[in-house]
């Protein structure tokens, strides 16, 4: 049971006072739970959110739900509510059991939801503190369809879009990760289509009759051109600033697909950050992982696509900054004591909980608090606002970066003259036809199958694997994700010598 402090017993015990309204439901549930729970939640889902405290009655009593009959009724809950036969699509919503006055009492907090759900087959909405069953009434319907996909951009249909402007080779991915920790997960038995439309990725608009991919779909599973078309100005900047602070250390422009974005973000933040010994019990918890699981999963999840504010994070001396555009409920730091978890886009966040890029709504919140003190020595800042804001504070061994851009002894027309002669040197040393691959990564970020016909080879030889290890070991070219070198999302990018040299082959040219 989760021991309340006074201040929260007052505040359920407020909650409780002011009765049910619109955004509040009390249900008895003594040793089991009752059958209309379910049509509040799709209700609560359909219309603004609301709580729901069971273990009280509707007159406002404190009856208690039996301790013995807590685990099971908690259990049954999350079963049906996942179950998409009850609730469809499926909410992911967990139970939190509290005790007041020395009674047991559950607690559901349910979100708004960019989907129209339905319970049984039927639609339900919320009116002061009621439900009402509105699957007969066409305004209504066509009224909540038309307020969910104006209010939530993720929804935005691409009538045009099909399934050969997506990478089918993501959604065959996905569809095995989440086999791997769900062995009897639907989508193993779904085609891609059915996939898509089980997700919510596929929807048809009830005004106008039309029928697509929505943007969710277009950002987890489009390609790279299909995604640039939506949103032109779709982009996720990695920056390592330390030493130059006018500039950067290191970066990686991130323009792709959000599930290859999530993997680019993990695969930076290995690359540049510390990952100290942490024991949980007897058992090694990477602290670095669980804490920037979480901030890479809200840079991605939580973010408003039709503004073109680019999102970054920021690798810092002593910490870590992530900025991105928002729709906020709110302004000002967050209080993780007080605060109401809130999707922004609850298609796209229900997804990444499916493969396991995110948590339950709110647990992933609570895990990064939990870890940031023992990881950098101080707890984790969120800013809601027009721009969402967080800071979470990082190990350093070692004395901080001068403040300014000049190392110590070094001028920076020093560093650039020195930079210069190591590029006409490697130029001296590097053959024509690894200029050719420097080129073609200059424009963009190449797989290894793109590099083949710009080094002459048909297929990935032994002769080729040399050729491209030579290249990064004279660090002319980079690993996209250096920590997985066999990955299949692994591309190459020119480094800073790299460009140089191009840039010196150029000139000679």
């Amino acid at each position: 049971m989760n021991p309340l402090s006074i201040e929260q017993q007052q505040d359920i015990t407020n909650l409780i006072r002011q009765g049910e309204c619109l955004t509040l439901e009390f249900k008895t549930c003594r040793n089991q739970i009752n059958r209309d729970v379910y049509e509040t939640v799709c209700a609560f889902l359909n219309r603004h959110g609301g709580t729901i405290l069971l273990g009280v009655s509707d007159k406002g009593e404190v009856t208690g739900v039996e301790p013995d009959a807590v685990a099971q009724i908690r259990k049954d809950f999350v079963n049906t509510i996942n179950n998409p036969q009850k609730m469809h699509p499926p909410a992911y919503l967990s139970v939190e059991e509290l005790g007041l006055d020395g009674k047991t009492l559950l607690r559901v907090y349910v979100p708004e939801s960019s989907q129209v759900h339905r319970c049984n087959g039927r639609i339900y909405d919320r009116n002061e503190d009621s439900d009402f069953d509105i699957t007969d009434h066409t305004r209504q319907v066509a009224g909540l369809y038309h307020r969910k996909q104006t209010s939530y951009s993720e929804n935005k249909l691409y009538p045009y879009a099909g399934l050969s402007d997506l990478r089918t080779d993501l959604i065959a991915n996905c569809r095995k990760v989440a086999g791997v920790w769900r062995r009897d997960h639907p989508w193993l038995k779904m085609d891609d289509m059915e996939l898509l439309k089980s997700a919510q990725l596929y929807q048809t608009d009830h005004e106008t009759g039309k029928s697509g991919v929505t943007l969710a779909g277009i950002l987890l599973f489009g390609k790279d051109s299909v995604i640039l078309s939506a949103v032109p100005h779709h982009r996720t900047d990695l920056i390592l600033r330390k030493v130059n602070l006018d500039r950067y250390d290191d970066r990686d422009l991130v323009r792709t697909n959000l599930i290859e974005s999530f993997d680019r973000i993990m695969a930076f933040v290995d690359k540049h950050l510390s990952d100290p010994f942490y024991l949980e019990g007897i058992q090694r918890v990477s602290i670095r992982s669980a804490i920037f699981r979480e901030v890479a999963s809200n840079l991605l999840i939580h973010r408003e696509y039709l503004n073109a504010f680019p999102a970054k994070l920021i690798i810092e001396y002593g910490q870590v900054r992530t900025e991105n555009a928002s729709k906020p409920h709110g302004f000002g730091v967050l209080n993780p004591a007080t605060f109401t978890p809130f999707p922004k886009n609850p298609v796209i966040s229900a997804f990444f909980r499916e493969i396991q890029h995110a948590d339950e709504l709110g647990s992933g919140m609570r895990r990064m608090m939990k870890y940031g003190k023992a990881y950098g020595g101080g707890d984790p800042e969120m800013i809601e606002g027009d721009v969402f804001r967080t800071i979470v504070k990082v190990p350093e061994f070692g004395k901080p970066p001068p403040a300014s851009t000049e190392l110590a002894g070094v001028t920076p027309t020093a560093k650039a003259q020195e930079a210069q002669v190591e590029a006409q040197e490697a130029q001296e040393k590097t053959p024509h036809w690894q200029i050719d691959i420097l080129a073609a990564c200059a424009s963009c970020e190449k797989t290894a199958n793109e590099l083949l016909s710009v080094a002459g080879y048909t297929q990935r030889t032994g002769n080729f694997k040399k050729a491209l290890a030579k290249l990064l070991d004279a660090g002319l070219i980079e690993m996209t994700i250096p920590d997985k070198p066999n990955s299949r999302l692994q591309k190459y990018r020119l480094t800073l010598k790299g460009q140089n040299l191009l840039a010196s082959s150029k000139d000679r040219g």
